[in-house]
């Protein structure tokens, strides 16, 4: 038997034609109907319905289709209140707008910690959200696959692969792309983790951008390039979306994941202006709180996320290949020293850019 009352909700569930019509993507819109997204979020939430707004990054639509419901039920039991999660999902850095210009996220969960410390410079989520969830809110990892034609007949399987001359490569824009970011990221530790030195990374990573055939803005024009126009022969992507396309039957196409890897953590925080004044800060906390369970943490995992949760980790540990070395942003100087040296005007890849030119 249904619950009628276990409700998700896509943030904005009308005017598809004014999308069509305009050809403008979600995040264009979104500021838009900002006003009036909270005016309709403003509502008593000590009654029988409490709403949230969670927005998120694209790849993570599957998963929290499952986990979703998972929790409405959870907290009409628990409560005995009904819950509605609205949604929102595009690209990271968009959301990341989305939300500073006056989307109404009560949970944001983004690509890149980067993207959620904008949001915090922006004074709608308190310093030191980092540690208001488990795992220092890191709730999925990853890591970067390098994805090829079906057979991988160029093969390709190592990072050092990429600069062969007869191969083509695809990648998103790191400045305009979280997706990318961790790309550049993979590249420039596939020499500093594995015994290189900065000199190396810099010649090893000019060589791999002078095979970058297509730089498009976002991971999904990336994906575009690679599966529907033929562009190329191999795409860095994510680990968890070059799994779950094969999964839905999408692609035709061959993968590798490179042992020396860079840990692809995924975080999520409270937008503590906006659940403050929405007063649904209890349910928002519980939401975030769940998804650190076994039971999400199965539903991240389902959809080609590693899992954060240790009891997950064992169960998966033979579907994801071994990473023989795993290194992290921090590693690498953290998202503000990681901007500033390599994605801000001017700084690595911009000299790197300037040299293909």
């Amino acid at each position: 038997m249904t619950n009628n009352s276990a409700i998700t909700k896509p943030l904005f569930p009308v005017f598809p034609a004014l999308f069509l019509a305009t050809g403008l993507s979600i995040s264009t819109i979104l500021p838009v109907f900002a006003n009036s997204t909270q005016r309709t979020q403003i509502i008593s939430q000590s009654g029988k319905k409490v709403e949230i707004t969670l927005v998120s990054y694209a790849v993570t639509k599957a998963a929290y289709g499952k986990i979703i419901p998972d929790f409405v039920a959870k907290w009409k039991k628990e409560k005995g209140q009904d819950v509605i999660i609205r949604e929102s999902y595009g690209g990271s850095g968009s959301q990341t707008r989305a939300v500073i210009d006056g989307l109404g996220a009560d949970v944001v969960a983004l690509a890149l910690a980067g993207d959620i410390k904008k949001i915090e410079k922006a004074g709608l989520i308190q310093p030191g959200w980092e540690k208001e969830a488990p795992n220092n809110s890191i709730v999925t990892r990853s890591v970067v696959a390098l994805e090829t034609r079906n057979g991988n007949p160029k093969k390709i399987n190592t990072w050092s692969d990429l600069t062969k001359p007869d191969v083509k490569i695809v990648t998103a824009n790191p400045k305009t792309s979280g997706g990318a970011k961790w790309n550049f990221l993979a590249l420039w530790g596939a020499v500093v983790k594995n015994g290189g030195n900065e000199s190396q990374a810099l010649k090893f990573v000019t060589n791999v951008f002078k095979n970058v055939v297509v730089l498009p803005k976002d991971a999904r024009e990336s994906s575009d390039a690679f599966y529907k126009k033929g562009q190329g022969d191999v795409l860095l992507n994510y680990e968890n979306e070059v799994i779950l396309a094969a999964q839905q039957g999408k692609t035709d196409t061959s993968y590798t994941i490179p042992p020396v890897n860079i840990s692809i953590d995924a975080p999520v925080a409270i937008v503590d202006k906006n659940v403050d004044k929405h007063g649904n800060r209890e349910v928002a906390e519980a939401f975030v709180k769940f998804l650190f369970t076994p039971q999400a943490q199965r539903e991240f995992t389902k959809v080609g996320f590693r899992p954060v949760d240790p009891t997950v980790s064992k169960e998966v540990q033979n579907k994801f290949p071994k990473i023989v070395k795993l290194y992290t942003i921090d590693s690498l100087g953290g998202w503000n020293g990681v901007q500033k040296k390599f994605f801000e005007d001017g700084a690595i890849f911009d000299k790197i850019q300037s040299g293909r030119r």
